[in-house]
């Protein structure tokens, strides 16, 4: 059984990018459905009790579609979460050689990411992510992730569907995307997960319920490059 993770911030923290009517929309209600839809499709599959991370993926590879979106929200809107902060600070100095040694500047990455979500026809989520060819911008369509996606590892994520503004920016994606980037990514996360990802650390995990017990992994494994 997955569980529907608490917030770390309180719900109004995020104003005025998001404002707390969005995030109890958001999160109690958007975010619970997907977990609950998830657990219910889970135990039909014969699923019940496994990872998230490991649902994800034995959907998408039986092509049982309905549990593999539900499954797919409920982690990308975990990691969501965990890309925002109410304090977002700037990269460290090493993270952001970086950034400017992949995008030319920092400047020039937080362009690519807005433009990516502009760009983005309909619902989906926009990336940052590591790969084999090094750091790059990239989103993915409705319910789709990188738990799936070969060579990809993500860093930071912004929910491109409607319900993640349009409350507080009614059409203007553009808006929220710009304020989204430069107040509220969490940069701190997004470093700890690009070291995961070269093998310091643990990268991110859907959490458990409490008092269940994760299988060990190493570093990295449960968002890394698919195998395909």
């Amino acid at each position: 059984m997955i569980i529907l993770p608490d917030l770390a911030y309180d719900y109004d923290a995020l104003e005025p990018v998001m404002s707390a009517d969005t995030l109890h929309t958001h999160h109690d209600k958007h975010h619970k459905t997907y977990v609950e839809k998830t657990n219910e499709l889970a135990a039909k599959a014969g699923l019940d009790g496994r990872a998230l991370e490991d649902i994800v993926r034995e959907a998408h590879g039986k092509g049982d579609a309905k549990l593999f979106h539900n499954a797919a929200q409920a982690w990308n809107h975990a990691f969501f979460w965990k890309s925002m902060t109410a304090q977002s600070a700037p990269p460290t100095a090493a993270f952001k050689g970086r950034l400017e040694g992949a995008f030319g500047s920092f400047d020039s990455l937080k362009d690519a990411f807005v433009t990516e979500g502009i760009d983005h026809f309909a619902s989906g989520w926009v990336w940052i992510a590591a790969g084999s060819r090094g750091l790059k911008v990239t989103s993915t369509h409705d319910a789709d992730d990188t738990l799936i996606k070969d060579g990809l590892f993500p860093l930071l994520v912004c929910d491109l569907w409607e319900h993640a503004y349009y409350l507080d920016h009614k059409n203007d994606r553009k808006a929220f995307l710009e304020q989204w980037i430069e107040t509220l990514a969490n940069w701190s996360f997004a470093e700890a997960q690009l070291m995961a990802s070269e093998g310091a650390g643990e990268a991110f995990r859907y959490p458990p319920a409490s008092g269940t017990p994760r299988p060990s992994a190493k570093p990295g494994s449960e968002v890394g490059p698919s195998a395909g």
